[in-house]
């Protein structure tokens, strides 16, 4: 559909304040934000247009005007400008620039920092790594009862895991176990170390002292390794949301968002509509909720996503603009060869 440049500007205006204030926009209130002279008859009129081609809707509350579905996703299509202010982008930078980070630590705090900026539920999905292959095991000794252990996979993923064990274990147990995980289970996809450990186990027993210690603490590690990376911060940051003052509803919600399952099976049902912005942004509509996604790739094309899930009435440009800068921040951390700070500006290769 085609506007004319007063009533993109008029539309945008409505859509921006009431992300911001939750109330339906008048006609008076329109001619403080504007600057540009118009009158309100003119302003009225222009509102009932807009009404009449399906971007804004009545409220049986007020006489001003709310964006309709069509209409966001109007706004998000053709309107909506994602830059982030310099402050901003400056704390992103500092948040992973502190020291190295696991993929699980940058999982967590990714979704932490995107819960705390957009005061919204965010989800982030950690890369896959159950169809890669074990290429290395190193277990470097903290003291006798803990132990940092390295996994490398054939992708060149690498995985930090601390053991905390529960009995004394000599610094020979530990090499010596390694020594029979890098014979015995080298090239080993990542899902089925665990039921071939098993079949090691007789060895493990006839040359390890603490075998049933060390065992258990790569049974636990390799299980969770295969597993997908999920985090979900900031679930109680939708009690404070007027669309979701209907309990049922906010229950219903909340459920989903506790079963990774369930989310994928909401996420995927038909009748969302989907709008991409850019190549690796999407908003998705369910009903009255949009989930804004963001890709992000590891070493060698490992995928991740960010994701933030809020009401349609959401300030689409911050979030979109925010999520699209911190992917591109914890592709720096991961990228070989980009800048040893941290700082999230690669360097020239």
């Amino acid at each position: 559909m085609e506007l004319t440049q007063r009533q993109k500007v008029i539309f945008k205006t409505i859509v921006e304040e009431f992300t911001r204030c939750a109330e339906p926009i008048g006609s008076k209130t329109l001619m403080e934000l504007l600057d540009f002279p118009v009158s309100s008859a003119t302003i009225r009129n222009e509102m009932a247009k807009l009404e009449k081609l399906g971007l804004l809707e009545k409220t049986h509350t007020s006489s001003g005007r709310i964006p309709s579905q069509l209409g966001y996703r109007y706004y998000v299509e053709h309107l909506m400008v994602t830059d982030l202010d310099t402050p901003t982008k400056a704390s992103l930078q500092q948040v992973f620039s502190e020291r190295q980070f696991s993929l699980d630590e940058v999982v967590q705090k990714s979704c932490d920092v995107l819960s705390d900026m957009t005061n919204l539920t965010s989800i982030v999905l950690g890369p896959d790594s159950s169809q890669q292959t074990l290429q290395n095991v190193q277990l470097i000794p903290i003291n006798s009862r803990s132990a940092v252990a390295i996994i490398v996979t054939d992708t060149g993923h690498i995985e930090n895991k601390m053991f905390q064990f529960g009995e004394d274990v000599s610094v020979n147990d530990m090499k010596t176990c390694c020594d029979i995980f890098n014979d015995q289970l080298k090239d080993t996809p990542i899902n089925q170390v665990v039921s071939k450990m098993q079949e090691i186990k007789p060895l493990m027993s006839a040359k390890i002292v603490r075998s049933e210690v060390l065992f258990e603490a790569f049974v636990t590690a390799f299980m969770k390794f295969a597993t997908e990376k999920v985090a979900v911060s900031g679930r109680s940051n939708m009690l404070y949301q007027p669309e979701f003052s209907d309990i049922s509803k906010l229950k219903q919600l909340m459920k989903i968002l506790e079963n990774s399952d369930l989310f994928q099976k909401w996420t995927d049902q038909e009748g969302n509509v989907a709008i991409h912005v850019g190549e690796r942004n999407e908003v998705l509509q369910i009903g009255d909720v949009s989930v804004i996604s963001t890709k992000f790739h590891v070493k060698n094309d490992e995928e991740g996503q960010l994701m933030v899930v809020g009401p349609n009435r959401m300030q689409y440009s911050k979030v979109v603009a925010l999520m699209d800068y911190m992917s591109d921040v914890i592709e720096d951390v991961f990228t070989e060869g980009g800048s040893s700070d941290g700082s999230g500006n690669k360097e020239d290769k």
